[in-house]
């Protein structure tokens, strides 16, 4: 194997391993927030509903 060669399949494995924790952050942050809106205890959904105020997000 040549060193480009090399080069191109770290690039790839790299890309790969990102792609995988994109995903992984993306899966995980969907459920928090899914389940801070959908949480039966008021005191959760309210805690969640005020920290989207403070950030600015729009929630409704």
């Amino acid at each position: 194997m040549n060193a480009k060669s090399v080069n191109s399949t770290a690039l790839a494995a790299s890309r790969l391993e990102a792609l995988k924790a994109t995903a992984v952050a993306l899966t995980l942050g969907f459920g928090l927030v899914w389940l801070a809106g959908f949480a039966y205890p008021e005191s959760v959904h309210d805690a969640a509903h005020d920290t989207r105020h403070a950030l600015s997000f729009p929630c409704h």
